[in-house]
C-alpha cells in the first residue's frame, strides 16, 4: 500500500491533537508533523517531505488560505469550523472543505479525495515547462540527474540529465524548482545541490556518490550537509 505524508496545522492544541489521532487511525497516512504555528511550519516547510496538508484556516499571523496559496503541488484539505470560506478554497484548487466537529468517516473520506488527486498527480506530471538558456523547454523528471546552482548567475539553476547534456533554468530557486517536481523522487542535499532519488549510488554521513559520471568518468560526489540530511536519509532509506 502506498502511504502518503501529512502535515496537520491548527493553533488549538486539542483540536490538532485530536486530528492527528484520527489520521494516525487511517492506514494510508503518515502524520510527518503537527503545528500549532502556522508561520513555524511554513519557515520549516521546504525541509520537510511531505505530500498533503490539513490545514485550520482562522489562525493568528498566517491563515490557512495564505499558507495554502504557498504550498504548490501539495494536496490541501480545510478543517476549519467556519463554513464561509469554502468558495475561497477551492479557489485555491484544494482537494476537500471538513466543517469542524471532525468525524473519522469524514476525515478518511477526504485523505482518499488527496490520495486519488496525488495518484492521477504522479501519473500526469511526468514533465514542466520552464524558461531555460535554450529556450522554453519540457524538462521530463526522469531525465534529471542533478541539479546546481549555476556558477555564472545563482538566481539560475544548471541541470545535469543523465545523458550527461546539460541546461540552464532560467531565474528559478530551489524551493520553487522542488515544488514542481515529486518529493519522493528528489532531494535536496546541501544549499546549493540537489540529486534525483535514483541517481544516487550511496551516501556516508557527510557525502553523497551519483551514478552520474563527469568527463573523466569519475561519479560525482556531493556534500550532504547537517540542514538536509535527515531528509535525505528518510528519503533514501524508502
Amino acid at each position: 500500500m502506498q502511504v502518503f505524508r501529512c502535515i496537520i496545522v491548527d493553533d488549538e492544541l486539542p483540536g490538532l491533537a485530536y486530528l492527528r489521532t484520527l489520521c494516525e487511525d487511517i492506514p494510508f497516512i503518515e502524520v510527518v508533523k503537527a503545528y500549532n504555528d502556522p508561520v513555524k511550519f511554513l519557515n520549516e516547510a521546504n525541509q520537510l517531505d511531505f505530500q498533503l496538508c490539513i490545514l485550520d484556516i482562522e489562525m493568528p499571523i498566517l491563515s490557512g488560505l495564505s499558507l495554502a496559496s504557498r504550498l504548490d503541488g501539495k494536496a490541501i484539505i480545510f478543517a476549519t469550523a467556519y463554513k464561509e470560506y469554502a468558495a475561497e478554497a477551492f479557489e485555491l484548487e484544494a482537494v476537500d472543505y471538513i466543517t469542524k466537529p471532525i468525524k473519522k468517516e469524514r476525515l478518511e473520506k477526504a485523505l482518499s479525495r488527496a490520495r486519488n488527486f496525488l495518484v492521477g498527480q504522479e501519473k500526469q506530471d511526468q514533465f514542466i515547462s520552464l524558461n531555460s538558456n535554450k529556450g522554453k523547454i519540457l524538462l521530463r523528471f526522469s531525465d534529471i540527474a542533478v541539479i546546481t546552482t549555476a556558477e555564472t548567475d545563482r538566481r539560475d539553476k544548471t541541470v545535469l540529465l543523465k545523458n550527461k547534456e546539460e541546461i540552464v533554468l532560467k531565474n528559478i530557486s530551489f524551493e520553487q524548482l522542488l515544488g514542481h517536481l515529486p518529493s519522493g523522487r528528489f532531494c535536496q542535499i546541501n544549499r546549493k545541490t540537489a540529486v534525483a532519488l535514483d541517481c544516487v549510488l550511496s551516501f556516508t554521513h557527510d557525502s553523497v556518490i551519483t551514478t552520474f559520471r563527469d568527463e573523466r568518468d569519475q561519479a560525482l560526489v556531493f556534500s550532504l550537509s547537517a540542514q538536509y540530511r535527515h531528509t535525505f536519509r528518510e528519503k533514501a532509506s524508502r
